[in-house]
């Protein structure tokens, strides 16, 4: 935009403002367009319509317009309207980024076979308390639920969560991995 442009759109905004209907749907229909193409350049990936965000952006210009002020330039103040309406629309949408997994899959590396002894399982269990050492050992080991594990040591199952926390912390403590 020139600066020609910038003064023929804050005088026609100042036109709307003082009520000059025609004034005004010039101004929001040159605004629209500018605003798309804003929109358009800093949505990268999906998840959010271009179209709503510009539509958002005009209905804030509309409810907000007594705040611009009419000696300052009206285009950074519509472009920082689009901005924050464009990151509610980011917000809305999430933090997640949808992908194809075939897109991506050539990229994922073989899973490295991990080999633990039963030499290091008995390592690793040695140092536990009695209780909680048959809790980590039932579930971790032997594959059973919190409510299996519970049943057969004949306690509650929060007892059994705690205790598995609290075998867990302390085996990572002992090996470092806090």
């Amino acid at each position: 935009m020139t600066g020609k442009d910038e003064t023929e759109l804050s005088g026609l905004f100042r036109a709307a403002i003082a009520g000059n209907e025609r004034a005004y749907a010039d101004f929001l229909h040159r605004i629209a367009a500018l605003v798309r193409g804003f929109v358009r350049r800093k949505i990268v990936q999906g998840g959010v319509d271009p179209e709503d965000v510009v539509q958002e952006t005009l209905l804030a210009i509309h409810v907000k317009r007594h705040t611009w002020r009419e000696d300052a330039p009206v285009l950074p103040w519509v472009y920082a309207i689009a901005r924050f309406k464009l990151i509610d629309a980011f917000r809305r949408r999430g933090r997640r980024i949808e992908i194809e997994i075939d897109e991506i899959a050539e990229t994922f590396a073989e899973p490295a076979a991990e080999t633990v002894s039963e030499r290091d399982i008995a390592r690793a269990l040695d140092g536990l308390p009695p209780t909680q050492r048959s809790v980590v050992s039932s579930i971790s080991v032997d594959g059973r639920s919190i409510g299996e594990t519970a049943a057969k040591l004949g306690v509650s199952e929060t007892a059994v969560r705690v205790s598995l926390h609290r075998g867990l912390a302390a085996i990572a403590k002992r090996f470092g991995r806090q």
